[in-house]
């Protein structure tokens, strides 16, 4: 009786757990970015309401959304972006934020293509990757790709430049195959809409993690 118990203890926590963790994430965030106009609010129209400081900030980023795709946006991102070049170290970190959130959210993703590397063909060692550059002219390497290794557990990953004959793309949904490399193989995939191809490749990936 007592093991039994534990057990429903154990699968309540189970249960629980991930989901609490991801409202308590989810409060920080909004607690942080509501407090960032709480008090210009305060001051300007008194007491508000909890979340009208979050509100404000998204209407301000659509506003801002829509004036960099005017006539008059373009041109001044440009003339920041190219300011902010001539300035020593200030340039590199913008512009690897400018480029990764590009990739991310931009109209030129780079995290949309996931796919399958042979890393050892004597042994068939195979690692998922994502290809975030197909042509490395630039570099003289031709033949070769650059594969994006995200790690588990972990916001980081590392790059790799193989020979196109080694990279097999997957018609799998990119965020489960995100989430299946960073969460070790833990979160499995799942079926989706997207038609029979993708649930026969999630059917092959199943039969991968199984052996």
């Amino acid at each position: 009786m007592t093991r039994q118990l534990v057990r429903y203890f154990l699968q309540g926590m189970l249960y629980i757990t991930p989901l609490a963790i991801t409202l308590y994430i989810i409060w920080i965030i909004f607690s942080f970015v509501d407090s960032l106009l709480r008090s210009v609010l305060q001051s300007v129209f008194g007491p508000v309401i909890p979340g009208l400081g979050i509100l404000v900030m998204v209407l301000l980023l659509i506003l801002l959304g829509y004036f960099a795709q005017t006539f008059v946006g373009r041109p001044l991102k440009s003339w920041v972006e190219a300011l902010l070049a001539k300035i020593p170290i200030l340039n590199i970190v913008y512009s690897a934020f400018a480029d990764l959130f590009s990739s991310l959210l931009g109209t030129e993703r780079k995290f949309n293509q996931p796919v399958l590397v042979l890393v050892n063909p004597i042994t068939n060692l195979e690692k998922l990757g994502f290809l975030t550059e197909a042509d490395l002219s630039i570099l003289n390497e031709p033949g070769k790709v650059a594969v994006y290794f995200p790690h588990s557990y972990n916001f980081s990953g590392e790059m790799f430049i193989v020979p196109t004959e080694q990279v097999k793309k997957l018609d799998l949904n990119p965020g489960d195959v995100m989430k299946f490399v960073v969460s070790g193989g833990v979160a499995g995939f799942h079926p989706n809409d997207n038609g029979s191809d993708n649930d026969t490749g999630d059917a092959r990936m199943n039969e991968k993690k199984k052996l």
